[in-house]
């Protein structure tokens, strides 16, 4: 089995990634999560280039290591200069850390255009800069920066800078794919020469601008590379660096390496998460492996097939990597949609492809989605569905009347207020409620006139409320599609409604919304007599 060193760059590299800020408490929480993950290598920072690295460095030495090391980053010494006497080189040094990660320029373009130097000087600095680290006690990381552009515009040269840091001593040269325009194969040819004419340990660092970082990372892996480098959700300059929440279940699962344990990968899905809640940044839902989408079904051909054997149409099983299998239902699905979502929610009903009830729920379930209505965000709402489609539940209340009346005062106040008249069991109750707009005052109305039968109503609190317009060619006449999440202590649903009035639309929402909430609970309410 290939031992495979997994390289996290998320807390540098991550960060250059466009609105992606950490704190330096979210990157010391993300070292610790990365740490537990079984991650070999995490790189805190550049500690020369700005205040908040530098005081990474210094707190990290506070959190022991379970099995990581902290790596700190940083170039080769500037042109005309001596390592000793050069900052950044001094900044690593003041890091602290065991293991260094300098880079240095392969291609002959960037030496003379970038660089502004000549092509011996960048030689002079690479081996002088990998021999100074070393002569100070430091395991030293060269990463070739633009070797591959470097190497097909001028293979001899490029080779020249690999070889000046490892006759300084380099422990490993990583060949990076800087901007991220090469292909496979590519990748593969000159990953592999390199093994061969190198004799210290080759590893790969690829960016994501041809969408190819974490194939070539494989291919790289496949031709000798024994360290891969990335970043949690691929974060990264411009289109981000290989994505270590694919690279990693693929270095396991698909290839057999070994380079986390088995047990760790069920974590994946939660590390994708955490990063992205720390880095205020909306996990991606069709994110391969750790999506909320990755093994979502929506074909009815698809789940008829998985009902049988999910292996049909899923390449890994879900709880590999930490992630849930779920079956959507939309005007796509099939009846076995229907029949594996209420197994799903242990309903107990009878559900068979030749039941007739069955059939009507799925017509009732497609002319709704065909009005506007979607499931998929609203699961709340289909099993309220399909509870009624049963003859197997009861509505916790019902409408009586309803009124909401909108005032425009002289001081440019809009005043709302919502009269509700419900039937709870045998009982009216008849009440009223302000509010800040026309849905806070229906809401405060409901709830007021319902607490007194369910107590547990006070429990429930509006997490989010959205609203869609879904066909804007008609203008203030279109349909909208109110989206609520709600949730408790415990637990968070989904509730929809759709109308061309959004009062209306935000009344079924809401509805549902308590209702699942109440039957979650299954209480009854609490009547006098």
């Amino acid at each position: 089995m290939k031992k495979i060193t997994l390289y996290d760059t998320t807390l540098r590299d991550g960060t250059q990634g466009e609105g992606i800020s950490l704190s330096v408490d979210d990157k010391l929480k993300i070292a610790v999560k990365l740490d537990r993950m079984g991650i070999h290598y995490i790189e805190g920072g550049w500690p020369g280039s700005n205040p908040k690295d530098i005081e990474f460095f210094k707190r990290i030495k506070n959190h022991k290591m379970e099995q990581a090391s902290i790596v700190a980053f940083g170039s080769t010494c500037k042109p005309g200069l001596q390592p000793e006497d050069d900052v950044n080189i001094k900044s690593i040094l003041d890091s602290d850390v065991q293991i260094a990660a300098i880079f240095g320029k392969s291609w002959d373009f960037h030496v003379t255009h970038a660089l502004k130097t000549n092509l011996e000087e960048n030689l002079r600095i690479i081996g002088d800069s990998v021999r100074y680290l070393k002569s100070k006690g430091l395991q030293v990381f060269y990463d070739a920066e633009h070797f591959f552009d470097g190497y097909k515009n001028n293979p001899e040269y490029a080779l020249r800078t690999i070889l000046a840091s490892q006759d300084a001593g380099a422990d490993l040269i990583c060949l990076c794919d800087t901007n991220g325009g090469s292909l496979p194969l590519e990748i593969q040819d000159i990953v592999s020469l390199m093994v061969q004419k190198l004799h210290v340990p080759v590893g790969i660092h690829t960016h994501n601008d041809g969408e190819l970082a974490v194939a070539n990372s494989m291919v790289a892996v496949q031709a000798g590379a024994v360290q891969v480098q990335g970043t949690v959700n691929g974060y990264g300059e411009r289109c981000g660096n290989a994505n270590l929440c694919s690279v990693i279940p693929n270095l396991v699962l698909k290839l057999g390496c070994e380079c986390l344990p088995t047990e760790k990968l069920t974590g994946l899905t939660e590390l994708s998460r955490y990063v992205s809640e720390l880095a205020n940044r909306s996990p991606n839902p069709h994110q391969p492996y750790v999506g909320n989408s990755a093994f979502a079904h929506k074909g009815g051909i698809h789940v008829s097939a998985l009902l049988k054997n999910p292996e049909t149409y899923e390449h890994i099983q879900p709880e590999a990597v930490g992630n849930i299998r779920r079956v959507l239902v939309s005007e796509l699905s099939g009846m076995s949609n229907i029949i594996y979502k209420a197994e799903e929610l242990k309903l107990d009903i009878d559900l068979n492809h030749t039941n007739p009830e069955t059939k009507a729920v799925l017509e009732q379930i497609k002319d709704l989605e065909h009005q506007g209505f979607q499931f998929e965000g609203a699961e709340a709402s289909f099993e309220l569905l399909l509870r009624k489609g049963f003859n197997g539940y009861h509505e916790p209340f019902n409408l009586e009347t309803l009124r909401i009346i909108l005032e425009k005062r002289e001081d440019n106040d809009i005043y709302s207020e919502a009269i509700i008249k419900l039937r709870v069991g045998g009982e009216i109750v008849h009440t009223a409620a302000e509010g800040n707009g026309p849905v806070n005052a229906l809401d405060n109305a409901l709830r007021k006139a319902l607490t007194g039968f369910y107590p547990e109503i006070g429990d429930m609190r509006l997490a989010d409320y959205k609203v869609r317009v879904l066909d804007g060619d008609t203008g203030t006449g279109a349909l909208v599609r109110v989206l609520i999440e709600t949730h408790d202590k415990h637990d968070s649903w989904g509730t929809v409604g759709v109308s061309g009035n959004i009062i209306e639309a935000s009344w079924q929402a809401l509805v549902d919304s308590i209702a699942y909430g109440l039957l979650k609970k299954k209480k009854q309410p609490k009547q006098d007599g």
